[in-house]
């Protein structure tokens, strides 16, 4: 699987989000700024992570956008799937998918794909927004 431009601009995004976290909402125009990211393609990628109940905006003067839940409950795997999807290298294995291969039964490789599914699904589900943004570069152990 390999992330789009959204998946990657919402997790930082939602970074920025986390560090702010206690200050209170943020302006997507700073989000933006911050991240050398196209202003109108932050408005097409905030809409989603709102309605997901990821974020929330805050109107007025002093708007923008906050966290809905402190950093420590909110995973990556979670962002990526609302912005991107079901997270699998194949289409047969995304969740929901399971049945929609004829070749499922006799398929030698799917496997393959599972595994490498169960273990991208691991490690986005491991890390929360509190996890990146307190450690600089998260490696293996």
């Amino acid at each position: 699987m390999r992330l789009t431009a959204k998946g990657e601009y919402g997790v930082r995004a939602m970074t920025i989000l986390a560090l702010d976290f206690r200050t209170g909402p943020v302006p997507l125009r700073e989000i933006a700024m911050r991240e050398n990211i196209s202003y109108q393609f932050l408005e097409q990628i905030v809409l989603p992570l709102r309605r997901a109940g990821l974020i929330n905006s805050v109107r007025g003067a002093k708007g923008g956008y906050a966290l809905a839940r402190p950093p420590e409950q909110i995973k990556v795997g979670e962002i990526v799937r609302v912005l991107e999807g079901p997270i699998a290298p194949v289409g047969c294995v995304a969740d929901g998918n399971e049945e929609s291969c004829a070749r499922s039964p006799a398929c030698l490789t799917r496997g393959i794909w599972e595994k490498l599914r169960d273990r991208m699904e691991q490690v986005l589900d491991e890390i929360t927004l509190a996890d990146v943004i307190c450690v600089p570069n998260i490696k293996d152990e």
